[in-house]
């Protein structure tokens, strides 16, 4: 396959790319000004500044046709505490860079089978234990509010008839980054614990069915449309810190309380990215006969450890 990326320096766009790499696929990247210079051997790259609304069509052009598009990129939610500044560029980093490539794919002479555009079980709001499949209406807050828009704004792609998968990406498990990279040197020191009540489900999947996830959804012809990319076995995240603490043979007994997390964070950003609920199941996966590697916790904290 001939696959363009956007969003190709991030955790889950390097990691796609190098299993591309691996696999003999011919990878490129749309890259923004003032992007670090490309190492020797990297995908070749072809330029693009969403902030600008500057793609070039002829260059994409010349640099197509492509089998599919996988669209990464997005401000990261978690990096910064939510201003009314940082909320906008969460927001406006996602629906500005999409509207703009999916028009610029619509256009071309020859555009791609299939646009793989990521979103995340954010869209769900907090749900509490309410199993929630691709079918389940979207919630409310910030997060829901973002990911419905941003979603949406494949639409130009959609009506050029390209076969357009929403990726709900849940929480992915790492030790290279994310937020279980963050946690995790507490998590060593014996200082990791459940966030709030702990009773909050997390939707999680590794990174490595993640992007197993990705060249999946490229393939599936029948797949199109909102797809959960969750394991089919969410756990409350006192379960999650439970699976660490026994992988790094750690207590994990010590909570993060609410109200610690809000004065942190900031109210609102604690109790949509850390304190919401979504027990997503991956419905659409599972009957378009994707297998994850990673079904339970265990295994997946245990496989991202290194410690299977």
């Amino acid at each position: 396959m001939r696959v363009l990326v956007t969003g190709g320096s991030g955790l889950i766009g390097s990691a796609l790319l190098a299993r591309l790499a691996a696999e003999g696929h011919d990878a490129l990247v749309l890259a923004r000004p003032g992007s670090r210079p490309a190492p020797v051997g990297a995908p070749a790259r072809v330029p693009w500044d969403p902030d600008a609304g500057s793609l070039d069509p002829e260059a994409l052009e010349r640099a197509g046709p492509f089998d599919g598009v996988v669209h990464l990129a997005g401000a990261g939610v978690g990096d910064r505490r939510w201003s009314p500044a940082v909320k906008e560029a969460i927001r406006t980093s996602r629906t500005r860079s999409t509207v703009l490539l999916a028009e610029a794919l619509a256009a071309q002479d020859a555009p791609p089978a299939v646009l793989v555009s990521a979103s995340a079980v954010g869209v769900y709001g907090d749900r509490g234990d309410e199993e929630l499949t691709e079918a389940s209406f979207p919630g409310r807050g910030f997060l829901a509010d973002v990911c419905r828009a941003w979603e949406a704004s494949t639409s130009a792609a959609q009506q050029a008839g390209i076969r357009v998968v929403l990726l709900r990406t849940g929480f992915v498990l790492s030790r290279r980054g994310g937020s279980l990279g963050r946690q995790l040197p507490l998590f060593r020191l014996g200082l990791g614990g459940p966030l709030g009540s702990g009773r909050q489900f997390r939707s999680w999947i590794t990174l490595e069915d993640e992007v197993r996830a990705i060249l999946h959804c490229l393939a599936a012809p029948g797949l199109a449309g909102a797809v959960n990319a969750t394991a089919p076995e969410p756990v409350t995240d006192a379960a999650l810190a439970r699976a660490l603490g026994r992988a790094l043979h750690r207590p994990a007994l010590l909570p993060a309380p609410a109200i610690a997390l809000r004065l942190a964070l900031g109210s609102e950003m604690a109790d949509e990215l850390v304190l919401a609920s979504q027990r997503a199941l991956p419905t659409a996966l599972l009957a378009s006969g994707f297998a994850f590697l990673h079904r339970d916790v265990g295994s997946g904290v245990a496989a991202v450890l290194g410690r299977r």
